[in-house]
């Protein structure tokens, strides 16, 4: 049985993510490219990307965890993917 104590294993955050980023980019992304510098998503698309993270990991995305830096990159949204899971937001 699996419950919100479960970590996430960092690998399966990435590929849960790069594969939305490619369904709506049609683009594979490194982990570490910056989306936004790339010119690729713009920042009404970051909106996208934490509702999609919120649905997909059943996390909630608030306050000053909804810096555009969070979802910079796959790398940096996983952290913040992980870290929130994990009950790392301080709630």
């Amino acid at each position: 049985m699996t419950d919100s104590t479960t970590q996430l294993p960092v690998a399966a955050v990435e590929e849960r993510i790069g594969a939305f980023l490619e369904a709506k980019t049609k683009t594979t992304w490194e982990r570490d490219v910056d989306l936004f510098a790339s010119g690729a998503v713009s920042s009404l698309f970051a909106m996208e990307l934490v509702v999609f993270v919120e649905g997909a990991f059943g996390i909630q995305v608030e306050g000053a965890d909804l810096a555009m830096d969070n979802f910079r990159t796959v790398e940096r949204m996983s952290a913040l993917v992980t870290r929130l899971h994990s009950g790392g937001d301080g709630a």
